[in-house]
């Protein structure tokens, strides 16, 4: 059943992963999806994966897809797209923050201070400044028409140490970032949440599981989850009459979807690990 027919979703870092998952998802309500990238043709990375393609598959599930390329590091490529939005479709309801810069030298077991700065800095800018600027500008859409959901993707890295001092940094502050966003936007008809996603099978983390020592093990890990299940979640969420009344919280995806009575795209109930992860540290209304 199309359940999101004539809503609008941005998802960024959709040319592959769980990008690329939480759009298809989406699509199999029966949204309109922009999906934003670098890659926008198949061939222009060393990983598969490319907006072209992802269009391809959400228009296959039965949603509508529209493919703009877009650099996180460019605040004026953020602002035009969400004026084509504005122009093309009169509307935003669901912004979906996902994207983050990975380089090579986030997976490292080396020192910070072994790392080059413009890697980490560039962890930071896409994972987190770029995120507040997408979010400022879906805010000044969704404010006016009283109505719209703003994701952004964390995990159990936002209080367990995983890879990298900023990669922890930057998760942390998302959960922080959509927290007092909740705050503000109480009222207004706009819900922000944070969600955490456990080990994905994205391309790029299967690849990291085959280099970095000692994780090859978790390859066939019954905890890890396909890149769609967050976007199931999300889509529940966007479906919810309570959303308002979880606005500014911090969310296992694992516990949401118990929630919601969802399993990952082959049936599967994915096990929420916060008693081994951590736990969040934000609550919806939160003011401490």
């Amino acid at each position: 059943m199309e359940t999101l027919k004539g809503r609008i979703a941005l998802v960024t870092g959709a040319s592959r992963g769980i990008g690329k998952g939480i759009a298809c998802a989406l699509a199999e309500q029966g949204a309109t999806v922009y999906v934003t990238a670098r890659t926008l043709r198949p061939g222009g990375n060393a990983l598969p994966g490319s907006l072209e393609e992802t269009v391809a598959e959400v228009n296959a599930r039965g949603g509508r897809g529209v493919a703009v390329a877009m650099d996180l590091r460019d605040d004026t490529a953020i602002a035009d797209v969400f004026e084509q939005i504005g122009r093309d479709e009169g509307r935003l309801d669901i912004l979906v923050n996902n994207a983050m810069s990975i380089p090579d030298s986030m997976t490292l077991r080396t020192g910070f201070w072994e790392k080059p700065l413009a890697d980490e800095w560039e962890i930071w800018d896409t994972g987190m400044r770029a995120a507040f600027v997408a979010a400022w500008h879906a805010a000044r859409i969704m404010v006016p028409q009283g109505s719209g959901l703003i994701v952004g993707l964390s995990g159990y890295v936002g209080v367990t140490y995983t890879y990298d001092v900023v990669f922890g940094t930057t998760k942390t502050a998302t959960d922080r970032m959509m927290r007092d966003m909740g705050h503000e936007l109480q009222g207004t008809g706009v819900s922000a949440v944070s969600l955490w996603q456990g080990f994905t099978y994205t391309e790029r983390a299967t690849q990291n599981l085959k280099s970095v020592p000692g994780m090859a093990n978790q390859l066939n890990s019954a905890v890890g989850s396909s890149p769609e299940f967050p976007g199931r979640v999300i889509a529940a969420l966007a479906r919810d009459p309570g959303l308002h009344g979880k606005s500014g919280g911090t969310y296992i995806n694992a516990e949401l979807a118990a929630e919601y009575g969802l399993t990952d795209r082959d049936g599967r109930t994915i096990p929420s690990l916060r008693e081994s992860r951590g736990a969040p540290l934000w609550a919806a209304g939160s003011t401490s």
